[in-house]
């Protein structure tokens, strides 16, 4: 025997096609459409009928607002050439007709709105550049004072954050690299194989991973891994109120956190960039010995040769450029911290984002400013 459906099948409001009349049934109430399931099917139904010009609204028992709109929405605000239907149908149905209307559209912005727009962010933005150059002008300042006197500089902060930031992210850069290298190499062996160029991997590989997947990859992975762990250092110290106890004890800030950090990062950056993509090239060199029976030897015999030792002064400057940056962008937000935990998952978010972007749009910059270094005619 067929199993007996359910009380919500029996209720929900269906819709079906016969010899070109469309028959609406089942309870058609907010309540009815609501229940799991009933809208999507519902929904379904209607799609199939959607040419159909003959409607018999005689089963629905009852219908409610909430149901004659989704019908009327359905037959495009317009009443179909042939309908049957209850006069308490009726009389809801003509109801939603009179009283529904379509969305204002949005008038265009004017430039007395604009403007107004623009003095409520301007100044915002004007406060952000001071307060960057403001540090960027210290740190000058303080890498001056370095030179003047050494002894007094901060090595032991120096030496840990260079440690922090240089060898304890070597495994995780490296492995990353690695995994790129062998997927790009894969994925370009299969086109290249097309064409019987299975030579120019050697090309394609060194100058990518050197000049400029190496680099921001590299940038991407220490902003995510050392540009939030600045921030949230800086920012805790802000928690704690020990930048407060280190102004009324004469301490600089730009002197203690932030010159040992940049100066750090600018140092690391490079070699760790060099790390990555050779790890990336290993990977590579691996895939191509394996996708395309290259042997390491041809490889690392073919590499000088493809790539000019240009690109490997152009990788090693910018990734200076982008350690620099992400220190840069990890110690203003830190010091941007409020004494609440909120504020400091707040800044640290900000801290990766903002540092990701600016070594994305830097990478942009160089490459135009390079474009005809390093590339063989």
């Amino acid at each position: 025997m067929p199993a007996a459906a359910s009380p919500a099948t029996d209720t929900a409001p269906r819709v079906e096609q016969i010899s070109g009349t469309v028959t609406a049934s089942g309870r058609w109430t907010a309540m009815a459409i609501a229940q799991p399931n009933a809208w999507q099917t519902l929904l379904q139904g209607l799609a199939s009928t959607r040419s159909a010009t003959a409607w018999d609204l005689r089963p629905i028992d009852p219908l409610d607002h909430v149901g004659a709109q989704v019908l009327w929405n359905h037959w495009g605000k317009a009443w179909p050439a042939q309908l049957e239907m209850d006069p308490q149908h009726k009389a809801v149905l003509d109801q939603v007709a009179q009283y529904t209307c379509s969305m204002p559209e949005e008038p265009p912005r004017t430039w007395a709105e604009r403007f107004r727009d623009f003095a409520h962010t301007g100044p915002r933005i004007a406060r952000v550049v001071r307060d960057f150059l403001r540090i960027i002008g210290q740190l000058t300042l303080d890498i001056l004072r370095l030179f003047r006197a050494p002894h007094r500089a901060p090595w032991r902060d120096f030496s840990g954050q260079l440690y922090q930031f240089g060898a304890t992210a070597l495994p995780i850069t490296a492995l990353v690299g690695l995994l790129i290298g062998i997927v790009l190499a894969y994925l370009t062996s299969q086109q290249l194989r097309n064409f019987g160029a299975e030579a120019f991997i050697v090309n394609i590989l060194g100058l990518s991973l050197i000049r400029e997947l190496g680099p921001v990859l590299a940038a991407v992975l220490i902003a995510g891994r050392s540009g939030s762990a600045i921030t949230a250092q800086i920012g805790v110290m802000r928690v704690t109120e020990e930048l407060d106890a280190m102004r009324v004890m004469g301490i600089s800030h730009g002197f203690r956190l932030v010159m040992p950090r940049v100066l750090a990062l600018a140092i690391a950056m490079p070699l760790i960039s060099m790390w990555t993509s050779m790890a990336a090239l290993i990977g590579g060199m691996l895939a191509a010995n394996a996708a395309l029976d290259i042997s390491p030897s041809y490889f690392m015999s073919a590499l000088p040769r493809a790539v000019p030792l240009s690109n490997l002064w152009i990788a090693l400057s910018k990734s200076a450029v982008f350690g620099i940056l992400i220190a840069l962008i990890g110690c203003y937000f830190g010091l941007k911290v409020k004494p609440n935990t909120e504020s400091l998952g707040r800044g640290t978010t900000s801290s990766v984002v903002t540092s990701i972007t600016i070594v994305i749009l830097v990478d942009a910059l160089f490459a135009v400013l390079f474009k005809g270094i390093g590339l063989r005619q």
